[in-house]
């Protein structure tokens, strides 16, 4: 009894004081009769609701909820009361597309959101999107106009960041001018030899990086990337400060001037990346690949297309991609320029098309494993399924349906696999 007693002591003194915020006691959960969540056009999609709290259904619970093909819900509804805490639905469509119904329930003062997004023949959904004549031409000639200037790559080691079996640096490199750079985090095996490597791309903000020390672990050379041509190790205050005072909206940049658009230099820096790799010792001059998210994922299409040294992509929730659906009032592409814009500006509709995704899905010619959620309110399901369905290189899909704009841990660990896979670690 003595030893029970001391061993419970040792445990209590070896668990933290605060105690973990997990999750909400009241969920709303929002489910279809189709496990994979997918329809056929014209088939009806039987939604069930429930609001719970402790696990048990709530009595008299206040809901608003809202109907329809996503972003042009069909059906709005306020201060519902669901006297059980149930609800049923039924929503179809007529053409290829998601359709999403959500449901907030008011409850002590406070919001608690469920929702559920059908698909209805997904793998009909094409783009609007046109490709401008001169769309190879324009980014051939950003890259050569690029690649006038050398590299010019400047190393540091950052000891606090290094492993036993890794070595990390932050470096940067020429972008598209002497006076632009691009700066990331580079992680290299410290055991010497030569290695597959891996661009990460950026999803949208402003932000430092820690670098992918973990596939590198694994045996692969990675570099992280920033794209805004400063540091990415300086405190997080800076970067708060340069995102409210000059980068707060970016991607709205010259939209209808695509010489000026922002995206021009991160497109072609984030090339330029693939050249940095390619200057490495250490490169196998076999495996490289590019992945990211949001941002990245779109990234992630830009340098598959443009670099036919890549091998292959794994793109996420890919933004960026089918704006122009947008004025065929259908769910469009993070960052929805063209969203119930009822007279949108067509120089801007005609310049957006040199930086949307699907003209770059269309040039993808290596192996790509392609993932995003039904849930999604930030890139729609519909956006990144288009992304999908005009890829004509060998490709993976991996839908997590009930994830938004995040990732699962499942979702992450197949992504991590798959990478590995491809650069033959696994």
């Amino acid at each position: 009894m003595r030893k029970i007693l001391i061993l419970l002591a040792l445990v209590a003194l070896l668990t933290p004081a605060h105690a973990q915020i997990r999750g909400n006691n009241i969920v709303v959960s929002v489910t279809p009769d189709h496990k994979d969540w997918n329809y056929a056009i014209g088939e009806k999609a039987h939604f069930v609701v429930n609001v719970r709290k402790s696990g048990t259904l709530l009595d008299n619970v206040d809901v608003d909820y809202e109907a329809g093909p996503v972003m042009y819900p069909e059906v709005t509804k306020t201060h519902v009361k669901l006297a059980d805490g149930t609800m049923k639905w039924t929503g179809t469509m007529k053409e290829p597309g998601f359709y999403r119904l959500k449901v907030t329930a008011h409850v002590d003062g406070k919001d608690y959101v469920g929702l559920c997004t059908a698909g209805f023949s997904p793998e009909k959904i094409q783009p609007a999107t046109q490709c401008p004549a001169d769309f190879d031409e324009f980014w051939g000639n950003a890259l050569k106009d690029a690649r006038k200037y050398a590299l010019d790559p400047h190393k540091t080691l950052l000891p606090d960041r290094c492993t036993e079996n890794v070595n990390v640096y932050e470096v940067s490199f020429v972008n598209n001018k002497p006076s632009s750079r691009i700066y990331g985090i580079l992680c290299v095996p410290v055991k010497p030899g030569k290695y597959p490597a891996l661009l990460r791309v950026p999803g949208a903000g402003v932000r430092p990086y820690s670098g992918d020390v973990y596939t590198a672990s694994q045996g692969a050379i990675t570099l992280e990337i920033g794209i805004h041509g400063f540091s990415v190790t300086l405190p997080l205050s800076v970067y708060v400060d340069m995102r409210d005072a000059c980068m707060e909206g970016y991607w709205e940049s010259n939209l209808d001037q695509p010489d000026k658009n922002f995206y021009k230099r991160v497109v072609v820096g984030a090339v330029r990346a693939v050249d940095y790799i390619a200057s490495l010792p250490e490169w196998n001059g076999n495996e490289v690949g590019v992945s990211g998210a949001s941002q990245g994922g779109f990234l992630s299409l830009a340098v598959a297309a443009l670099d036919n040294r890549i091998t292959f992509l794994a793109p996420v929730h890919d933004a960026m991609c089918d704006y122009e659906v947008a004025l065929k009032k259908k769910a469009c592409g993070w960052p929805h320029y063209f969203y119930q814009v009822d007279q949108p500006d067509m120089k801007k509709v005609q310049g957006a098309r040199y930086y949307d995704g699907i003209n770059f899905a269309r040039r993808v010619k290596c192996p790509g494993w392609y993932s995003f959620g039904y849930n999604d309110e930030v890139v729609p399901p519909s956006s990144a399924y288009s992304v999908y369905n005009v890829v004509n290189a060998p490709k993976t899909l991996s839908i997590y349906q009930m994830t938004g704009h995040y990732w699962y841990q499942e979702q992450w660990d197949e992504w991590e696999e798959w990478l590995l896979q491809q650069m033959h670690l696994r």
